[in-house]
């Protein structure tokens, strides 16, 4: 798992190597052992490295094989690296390293662009050609690790984050309105190649992309989910059998390949004590586990630790917990924001940031249980779209959009107003071919789409501000397909994720699966009230925040005089969202760093 960063000239003059330094510096925190820099005529990379896989210098990157005449960045981890270096060492090829780098490099080179359909893993990476002076770039199936970049006519730059790339003066900063409505509307996500800025985009999850030196681009989608019943039909039991095998091997395979220690984030939910207790049934002896809790405010309890404690004991793992308390978060907020990518509202951002902070020192690797909820039918929305009537974008959206078309008008500047955007998207998605039902159309547009640009992309930015690799089993993308084949009815079973909890019946304490769900809550994002109510008023009152215009402002003061009594459909707050969100344009767009 690293940091990665590059610049393209279009324009026939050499690269900026000054900011391909700024840029390097903007990633450092995804990789804190090595930094590297290579260049080529009108081509430099940037890499920064956290030594997970070979951990000798000779996987250090940017890698080049100059026999091949291929230069690479990476990001990420291949999981069937083994088993691809066997078949090309057998094919001819040398390796001068033991990683998953080179593998990649030999496979490129074997098999063209089609090397990433054999791919199994995550990764974002950019390989170079020497002799065709072509760049090539690909992103995971699941989006598991992000891949920013920005074109213009001069140059093209890519890197793993839009802090790397707003380094530059010549990135454009102004606000997207589609982008924007997005943001406001469906909890913050902004599907890909969009980002909040006109001049970022990002690759589009299970997309490759090449572009040459006249600025042509040409992208190739490798890998598409579809969500269909199978031609052969399967008992309850065979596809509770069928789910389990493929998550033990999930499980098993991002543990086994690592150089270091491998722990878990526990919790206390389902999903993150299945994995607790997958691993003990693989025989992992001395699992680390970890879990974090903070205030509770009213009858919103802000820790799991009852659950945690209780699967941390029952399987004997080496377990910590860490209590903070609110009067710690709130000055640690704004470093939290720093490093995120783009916008991010869930309040368990703040948690993953505090807890990767402290499980850094102890591990580089953990596992962790996003995708479960998406793949399961887990959240309490679902059956409430099934049970719901009219079209499917009437049912999506009356128990999924934050804002309705018509508060997104009444709280934006005229500037950013327009079309309902989102509900377009939204419709595009769900009418697509691929789905049988549904229920089915809409797991597969929140397993491909949403979860990439939330919960997946908040534990990756918050984990790698630390240096701290995050693995995600249930994002397995052969456990993915598998399980997108199962009726819709049977996920919805004992209040959703049937299948989980019926392997879970065997192997974990009842206590913890027939429970409501568990997660990292921060109850002071959701209930603003005292110094966090201060701090956000603080925010949307500034000066910036008067002179950007955003927002307008008998919006702000309606939030603002009662922040308790404006939820959102998934019973987030607006005044958190309005205030996150400029509070993330002050640091990282108002405070970049120019060159």
């Amino acid at each position: 798992m690293c940091g990665i960063c590059g610049e393209l000239r279009l324009d026939g003059t050499p690269p900026e190597l000054g900011l391909l330094n700024k840029m390097l510096a903007a990633i450092a925190r995804r990789g804190p052992d090595h930094s590297g820099s290579y260049s080529d005529g009108p081509l430099a990379l940037g890499h920064r490295r956290l030594s997970v896989i070979d951990l000798s210098e000779h996987a250090n990157q940017p890698m080049v094989d100059p026999q091949l005449s291929l230069a690479m960045v990476f990001n990420g981890a291949i999981y069937n690296y083994p088993e691809l270096r066997k078949e090309l060492q057998g094919m001819g090829y040398q390796f001068f390293s033991h990683g998953d780098s080179e593998v990649i490099l030999k496979a490129f080179h074997a098999w063209g662009e089609q090397c990433v359909t054999r791919l199994q893993g995550m990764f974002a990476f950019a390989i170079w050609d020497m002799q065709k002076k072509e760049l090539f770039l690909s992103r995971d199936r699941l989006g598991i690790k992000p891949l920013y970049f920005s074109q213009n006519d001069h140059v093209f730059r890519f890197a793993s984050n839009t802090q790397a790339l707003l380094c530059s003066r010549d990135t454009d900063v102004s606000i997207d309105p589609v982008a924007l409505h997005n943001q406001l509307t469906l909890h913050a996500v902004i599907p890909a190649p969009r980002t909040l800025l006109q001049g970022i985009s990002k690759l589009e999850p299970g997309t490759s992309m090449r572009i040459n030196l006249k600025g042509q681009v040409s992208k190739q989608r490798y890998w598409q989910l579809t969500a269909q019943r199978p031609v052969q039909t399967y008992s309850e039991t065979e596809w509770i059998e069928r789910i389990h095998d493929a998550l033990r091997v999930a499980v098993r395979r991002r543990m086994d390949i690592a150089d270091v220690p491998v722990g878990v984030l526990l919790s206390g939910g389902l999903d993150s004590s299945l994995l607790v207790a997958l691993l003990a049934e693989a025989g992992v002896s001395e699992l680390r586990t970890f879990s974090i809790g903070f205030d509770d405010i009213g009858s919103e309890a802000g820790s799991e630790f009852e659950f945690s404690d209780l699967v941390a004991n029952h399987y004997g793992t080496r377990h910590q917990k860490y209590h903070i308390p609110n009067s710690t978060v709130l000055p640690r907020l704004p470093e939290a924001v720093d490093c995120m990518a783009e916008p991010m509202v869930g309040q368990d951002a703040v948690a993953f940031y505090l807890l990767s902070e402290q499980v850094s020192k102890e591990v580089r690797v953990v596992q962790s249980g996003q995708g479960a909820d998406e793949l399961f039918a887990g959240y309490f929305w679902y059956p409430e779209m099934e049970a719901e009537s009219g079209s499917y974008l009437e049912r999506f959206g009356k128990h999924y959009f934050d804002r309705s078309h018509r508060e997104f008008i009444e709280s934006v500047s005229r500037q950013y107003q327009g079309a309902d955007h989102t509900s377009e998207l939204v419709a595009d998605h769900l009418g697509s071919a691929g789905a049988d039902e549904f229920l089915d159309q809409v797991l597969r547009f929140d397993v491909s789409t949403l979860i990439v640009d939330d919960p997946v992309k908040r534990v990756d930015n918050m984990t790698m501000a630390w240096g701290l690799e995050a693995r995600v089993p249930f994002l397995d993308h052969e456990l993915v397909e598998l399980a997108m084949q199962l009726p819709p009815q049977l996920k919805l079973k004992s209040g959703g994720k049937h299948p989980l909890k019926e392997i879970a019946r065997s192997i974990l304490p009842r206590r913890v699966i027939d429970r409501p769900k568990g997660y990292f809550p921060m109850p002071a994002l959701k209930y603003v009230q005292g110094e966090f109510l201060d701090f956000m008023r603080d925010i949307l009152n500034s000066q910036a925040s008067r002179e950007r215009g955003l927002f307008k402002r008998p919006y702000l003061d309606k939030l603002l005089a009662s922040p308790e009594a404006h939820f959102t459909q998934l019973r987030g707050s607006k005044l958190w969202h309005s205030a996150l969100l400029e509070l993330w344009l002050q640091r990282n767009v108002d405070g970049r760093k120019l060159f």
